[in-house]
């Protein structure tokens, strides 16, 4: 996602849980929506999939591939997990943005703060990406992640 600012989410923001699990109640995307947004975000480089050691079962999470990352930095999220997606229905997503990313984010309708970040556990910028409700959003909310990866890995686009 080339950084120009996002555009506003059209409607109204789904339902969640308050709570853990933090899930999507509503607005759910059809399987072949997520498919593609897997297929992207699983594309990033250095970049695997494996089980999600902090969210749901089934939940399939972008794990860092080296303990370190290029540019020094460790993952933003819980050791090398850098982000997950929740199983269908659902497909949101948690992840960590850059803090004035994760803000326009919350601000736009595209996000919303974990509650255990709003209770002061984890970093305020780990937040709930909304699952993409059509094809059109696929590419902003699989760039939020690449802005996620390259703000856990230190890379620059």
């Amino acid at each position: 996602m080339k950084r120009k600012g996002l555009p506003e989410r059209t409607g109204s923001r789904p339902s969640t849980t308050p709570t853990n699990p933090h899930t999507q109640l509503d607005q759910h995307p059809e399987e072949l929506v997520v498919r593609e947004l897997v297929r992207r975000v699983f594309a990033l480089p250095d970049v695997e999939e494996r089980p999600s050691a902090i969210s749901v079962p089934g939940a399939r999470a972008l794990w860092l591939r080296n303990e370190e990352t290029p540019g020094g930095r460790r993952s933003a999220a819980r050791r090398r997990e850098l982000a997950h997606i929740h199983p269908l229905a659902d497909g949101s997503m948690h992840a960590a943005l850059p803090p004035e990313l994760a803000e326009e984010a919350r601000e736009k309708g595209w996000a919303e703060q974990h509650p255990v970040a709003r209770m002061g556990y984890i970093s305020p910028n780990v937040v709930m990406i909304y699952a993409p409700r059509h094809a059109g959003e696929i590419e902003i909310v699989a760039g939020l992640v690449a802005e996620s990866y390259r703000y856990a890995g230190g890379r620059r686009s």
